[in-house]
């Protein structure tokens, strides 16, 4: 006897469809699991045997042969379980299926017969809507996840129970098992939506522009004013930042704010967002519907490679992918081990990032903004006018410090902004609003989306190559000017490319048709590291 479900498995943050096929032959009673399953695979014929003998249901006592195909993908995780079970029973006409439904298999069984969550449903469920599922049953508890998918029916169960109508599973013999009267036939699975009221229906709600960060406002940042400016059009064009003064003058409560004036994700932004978290197993609440703020990562200075850039045995994300479309902070820059700060460089450039192992090489993306923050040296007060806090730290004690983060680092980072002490705070100034700086982000963003709606770029900090050379044309005067910046500070193509990007961002902001010489002037003297002003 022959039989055959589908499940699905996690390849870094994608779902993969997996054939369970499942035979029954004459022989010794046992079990095998073949196509390269893991340990938690293989013990789930355990779990499995015990929630079908504790449902009532018999195991079958022959030599019992489960294929997890395709079978040189190494497949991983507990979501076979309740299809292996179910296999089982329709393998041994315990149990048929509705013949109508192209359905979906995924859950963890206690050996109860309860039905336990699993991560990355998000991605399973909206890979068996792209392979042209009609259903997929799944654990109750990953019923609102996974409602998050529009256009596919999803069932919650809690038990293997469930999955039988309750008139049926009524009519049991004395011992507890099912009545000897032929399977139990499934004409639908109506029973599971009485089961679960939520059953199928969408989970969605309007995303606001701003939900979680309403007590955040620059309005409440006295001064500042250039430090802002350079935070809008960061925000404007997705470019890397760095600020660079001494403690108290509000560094970290500048760039803590900068998700307060970053456009609302889009559908498919969100999307992703929300597959990253789901299979990092970090999605709780999703009854708000999909993720609704961009990511704000802030991991603190001890965190290892792994933690960064993502790894483990079986490989998750890393803060660069939970910053995915969003903001990853490093906060006190030079803290950080610099092997740590070094894996940064290729998901900068790549927007993604590649962990290989010896089984197979995972891929998750990396598209989020680098915003950073450092004193000027080890005691902090080297760029400080006061006469209390004066600097004690030796030329080499501070270019030792300032040597931590890398010359090739450095360059990847598009503005680098001095944040001084504000003489006096009260007279700073009226100060925008996070709404009114929000406002002239988004118009840009809608100017780059109009001018690259051809293409995969989004934002002009994506621009390389001809892309670049055929998008951005300089006037002459301008033109001249960054080349004589380039020839005096000996600045590197790729600083050159990202004085051009960040000029362009500068000029939609301003609402300009073309790019001014004075836009390259202020793109130019934010990379004040390049410049040695500090």
């Amino acid at each position: 006897m022959y039989g055959k479900l589908h499940s699905a498995c996690l390849y870094g943050i994608d779902g993969v469809l997996i054939e369970v096929e499942t035979d029954l032959s004459n022989g010794l009673p046992q079990t095998s699991i073949i196509g390269l399953p893991d340990s938690a695979i293989r013990e789930a014929v355990e779990r499995v045997r015990a929630a079908i003998k504790n449902c009532g249901y018999q195991y079958p006592l022959q030599r019992i042969t489960i294929n997890l195909a395709p079978a040189d993908l190494r497949k991983e995780g507990s979501s076979f379980d309740l299809a292996i079970a179910i296999g089982l029973l329709t393998t041994s006409a315990q149990l048929v299926l509705p013949v109508q439904e192209r359905t979906l298999v995924l859950g963890e069984l206690a050996l109860d017969g309860s039905v336990r969550s699993v991560p990355g449903i998000l991605s399973m469920v909206d890979l068996a809507k792209r392979q042209g599922f009609t259903s997929v049953l799944l654990p109750a508890d990953n019923l609102e996840e996974a409602s998050l998918i529009r256009g596919i029916q999803v069932y919650g169960i809690r038990h293997l129970h469930d999955i039988v109508p309750e008139q049926e599973t009524n009519s049991k013999n004395k011992e507890g098992l099912l009545q000897n009267r032929g399977p139990v036939v499934l004409k639908d699975y109506a029973h599971l939506s009485a089961l679960n009221p939520n059953s199928g229906k969408m989970v969605h709600s309007e995303r606001p522009i701003r939900s979680s960060f309403l007590d955040d406002d620059y309005s409440d940042v006295l001064g500042q004013h250039h430090v802002k400016r350079a935070l809008m059009i960061a925000a404007a064009g997705m470019h890397n930042i760095l600020l660079v003064g001494p403690p108290g003058t509000g560094k970290t409560m500048l760039i803590k704010r900068l998700p307060t004036i970053l456009p609302p994700l889009s559908e498919e932004e969100a999307l992703e967002v929300t597959k990253v978290l789901s299979a990092a197993g970090k999605l709780k609440e999703t009854s708000n519907g999909l993720i609704a703020d961009r990511p704000f990562r802030s991991p603190h200075h001890t965190i290892s490679t792994s933690g960064l850039i993502g790894g483990g045995g079986i490989p998750k994300p890393g803060e660069v992918s939970l910053a995915h479309r969003g903001i990853l902070f490093l906060d006190e820059l030079p803290e950080f081990q610099r092997q740590v700060l070094e894996v940064l460089r290729q998901p900068l450039e790549d927007r993604k990032v590649t962990i290989s192992r010896a089984r197979a090489a995972f891929t998750f993306p990396a598209q989020f903004m680098l915003a950073c923050s450092m004193n000027p040296c080890p005691c902090g007060y080297s760029s400080a006018q006061s006469e209390e806090q004066r600097c004690i730290c030796s030329p080499a004690r501070v270019a030792a410090y300032r040597a931590k983060i890398s010359g090739p680092l450095l360059d990847r980072i598009d503005l680098q902004v001095e944040v001084p002490s504000p003489g006096e705070w009260r007279k700073a100034g009226a100060s925008p609003s996070s709404a009114e700086m929000q406002a002239k982000v988004i118009h840009a963003h809608h100017i780059q989306a109009a001018r690259y709606a051809n293409s995969s770029v989004r934002w002009n900090s994506q621009l390389s190559g001809t892309l670049l050379r055929r998008t951005i044309r300089l006037p002459e005067e301008a033109d001249q000017l960054l080349q004589q910046t380039l020839q005096a500070l000996n600045l590197s193509m790729r600083a050159h490319d990202r004085i051009i990007k960040m000029a362009q961002t500068i000029a939609d902001l301003d609402n300009e048709g073309v790019i001014l010489t004075a836009h390259v002037a202020e793109a130019i003297q934010y990379r004040q590291l390049d410049l040695n002003l500090f």
